[in-house]
């Protein structure tokens, strides 16, 4: 589950928080007709990966299909859903503090309903509607297309779950309704699912086998969004590289690879990026690829977890150190201009002080752009705690984590100071979080810019800006027009 990680913007210092939930949507307002519309209105909270937001506007579609609207106000929403991850033990607690706040809701406006979606409401099943009074729906990540009968059975006075897995199901023929819309990046999910058993890993067991979308859909999706003014798209899912389409008709297959050739030639205005990749699937092929056309981002997160190969072997991450390291030399070698990221637990099951400072030497020696760095958290089912003692004191977990944070701090800091005096083609995302005076956009690198605005410049367009300044997170330039 840590290799499916959310849009990456920067470190990822996780030693004591959770990445928040998000709401997120463009609401229309509450005097405007919608055709169809039953008057109802939708609200809707997403926690861990990207691959539970792209869901949540699978699920916005659902229900935009049979009349509710969405509102970015909880007073206002008649039906309340959170959509859940079960990364670690603290993105659940998040989540069962988000349910208390509903339950006030819930009192101060009777027949509001609550539902869990997601990978937590898989997990725990019927506990939900033992346990905790205030849901009253609990719909896995295969079930979404149920979602109205169970929402018309809760009206009712019913409790509805559906958390059936699918070997299936990839909601091909759904369009998504956008959500956090920007108008200029978007998701597209082109598989689910996860047939590698990572033992720290609950994703196998949450979300399923892994099935891939077949390839005509997804570039019919890429185009709509390009025509529709969208100048970039992430392809996701748990294990890119494992990507394979058998075409019915001729049973030609399609790899990720030439999927990624195939999206890369929708426009050459639309660039195209990817997450999440396993370093045993990573091929020549897929690099070569990327090297071959510009609008493919030449950025990888490829998650390392653990820099040592007994501590890998544990994890059953199916490689070790030096498999991996020949990976990142084949990406330098073939993409000189790339950036690596990467994923980073520490302490897990009876990791000793060498192995771990073998992991700080790999953040090191793979110049890692940035990194999501944890603390081993024992997820319930899992092999790690079938099989293995979490015998690493807390202590020693967030000391070991925070020395991965520091070193990643100094490499990022390296990796960006690299920059300075160079000239990047950016795409305009919107304002800066800081200041209205200034945009901010991302290179291929997926380094964020930000910059200070130019009459004529919007959301979208592509703009050549020189660094001029660095942090460890974010590079600081002006407008250069080559």
């Amino acid at each position: 589950m840590y290799d499916n990680n959310p849009t990456l913007v920067g470190i990822k210092k996780e030693i004591d928080e959770t990445k928040q939930g998000q709401v997120f949507f463009q609401e229309k307002p509450a005097n405007e007709a919608v055709e169809g519309g039953n008057g109802k209105h939708f609200y809707i909270e997403s926690y861990g990966c990207a691959m539970n937001f792209s869901d949540s506007e699978i699920v916005a579609s659902i229900l935009s299909d049979v009349g509710y609207r969405p509102t970015r106000q909880l007073e206002m929403a008649d039906l309340i859903l959170v959509n859940t991850c079960s990364i670690r033990e603290k993105a659940e607690e998040t989540v069962r503090q988000r349910l208390n706040v509903f339950s006030k809701i819930k009192r101060r406006k009777p027949g509001t309903m609550v539902g869990v979606l997601g990978c937590m409401a898989e997990r725990l099943k019927a506990k939900f509607l033992e346990e905790e009074k205030l849901v009253d729906l609990v719909i896995g990540p295969d079930a979404y297309r149920d979602l109205p009968n169970l929402v018309a059975g809760a009206e009712e006075g019913e409790k509805g779950i559906n958390v059936l897995l699918s070997r299936e199901e990839t909601y091909a023929d759904i369009s998504p309704m956008r959500l956090d819309d920007n108008g200029v990046t978007a998701f597209i999910s082109i598989m689910r699912g996860c047939d590698n058993m990572c033992s720290f890993c609950v994703v196998p067991f949450t979300r399923g086998r892994e099935r891939s979308r077949d390839c005509f859909s997804i570039v019919s999706e890429a185009r709509d969004l390009y025509e529709r003014g969208y100048r970039e798209v992430t392809l996701l899912g748990q294990n890119v590289d494992s990507y394979k389409w058998q075409n019915p008709e001729n049973e030609e297959v399609v790899n990720f690879a030439q999927l990624l050739e195939m999206v890369a030639l929708v426009h050459p205005d639309l660039r195209i990026r990817f997450s999440t990749s396993h370093p045993k699937d990573i091929t020549d092929e897929v690099l070569h690829t990327m090297a071959r056309y510009e609008n493919i981002c030449k950025y990888i997160h490829l998650p390392v977890q653990s820099g040592n190969s007994v501590v890998l072997e544990r994890m059953n991450r199916t490689y070790d150190r030096e498999w991996y390291m020949d990976r990142v030399r084949a990406i330098y070698r073939i993409i000189p201009e790339c950036a690596i990221s990467s994923d980073i637990i520490a302490g897990f099951c009876g990791e000793q002080e060498h192995e771990h400072q073998e992991t700080v030497s790999m953040v090191d020696w793979a110049n890692y752009s940035m990194s999501y760095m944890f603390f081993y958290s024992e997820r319930p089912g899992t092999l790690a705690a079938r099989k293995y003692p979490d015998d690493v004191p807390l202590e020693v977990k967030k000391r070991r984590l925070q020395e991965i944070v520091d070193k990643q701090s100094e490499v990022s800091l390296r990796h960006n100071k690299a920059d300075l005096g160079k000239t990047f083609k950016v795409l305009i995302e919107g304002d800066s979080k800081k200041s209205n005076k200034d945009f901010k956009g991302r290179n291929s690198q997926n380094k964020m810019i930000i910059f200070p605005k130019i009459d004529g410049l919007k959301p979208g367009d592509y703009i050549w800006v020189k660094v001029t300044s660095v942090t460890s997170a974010t590079l600081m330039g002006e407008v250069s027009f080559p």
